[in-house]
């Protein structure tokens, strides 16, 4: 088969596989299109934790999203991990020369294993000048709590997070609720002034490393491809469930999920 889009992936790289730029590599080509990629930073980590955190040159990072976007243009950009004040002004820099705004952005700030993998000065950026750039951003609990200075406790603080959140100028804003103590998961969309609320039975499993990454990148994979947001976060959603359903037990600690479910191999390479 063919590709059916491009999408250029602006985040870190995770040495476990499960996680950042390998995650939506997997995602991406899984759900049929073409993957480009501009590394932010290396990290050294596995299910368990991360080790070290090594930055790309942000002069580097610019070279990697000009280079490529001048002669391969992607029709939907996914930026996961930005780490610091300096990555975050020369990716609004690049953006700013491509004249591009069909960006679905994660604004990842703290790994699965609690290590925080972004600054104070990096947050206050991101939230006043990259996230008004984005179509539509992604946070999970954690990180909308930071966005919006607020506690979310329950699915009402997560309607209201949603609300203080596209204060910021968003355009669209996916809060996903997967670290909520409850038997259901609420994903809540919030385009248009309209919320919509994707339920789902929670799945009881500790292997759940590179759900976030995962989800911003199939859901962009479906935007590229011409599907409407609502459309392409049920899909997106989807995919991650089905993908953390097949529970792998790789590693020690939070494992990866299996984003190879939506892959049928012909069985000529059986």
């Amino acid at each position: 088969m063919k590709p059916r889009s491009k999408i250029l992936i602006i985040a870190g790289s995770d040495s476990s596989g499960g996680a950042g730029i390998q995650a939506d590599i997997k995602t991406v080509t899984s759900l049929g299109s073409y993957a480009m990629t501009a590394v932010t930073a290396i990290t050294s980590q596995n299910t368990t934790g991360v080790k070290s955190v090594i930055p790309i040159n942000p002069k580097e990072i610019e070279k990697q999203i000009l280079f490529t976007c001048k002669d391969i243009r992607p029709d939907v950009i996914k930026i996961g991990m930005l780490h610091s004040t300096e990555v975050i002004n020369s990716v609004i820099k690049c953006l700013k020369k491509i004249k591009f705004d069909k960006i679905v952005l994660d604004p990842v700030m703290v790994a699965k294993g609690g290590a925080r993998l972004i600054n104070k000065n990096a947050i206050k950026l991101l939230k006043y000048q990259l996230v008004k750039k984005a179509f539509l951003i992604t946070p999970n609990i954690p990180e909308a709590e930071v966005l919006t200075n607020s506690t979310i406790k329950n699915f009402k603080d997560m309607q209201n997070s949603v609300h203080i959140l596209s204060k910021l100028g968003v355009k669209n804003i996916l809060l996903k609720g997967g670290h909520l103590n409850s038997r259901y998961s609420y994903d809540v969309l919030l385009t248009n002034k309209k919320l919509k609320v994707f339920k789902n039975k929670m799945i009881k499993t500790k292997n759940t490393h590179g759900t976030g990454c995962t989800l911003s990148s199939a859901i962009a994979t479906f935007l590229s491809c011409g599907k409407p947001l609502k459309k392409s976060c049920e899909l997106g959603i989807k995919y991650v469930n089905q993908a953390i359903k097949s529970n792998l037990v790789y590693g020690k600690g939070n494992g990866p999920i299996n984003h190879l479910n939506s892959f049928k191999l012909n069985s000529n390479f059986l």
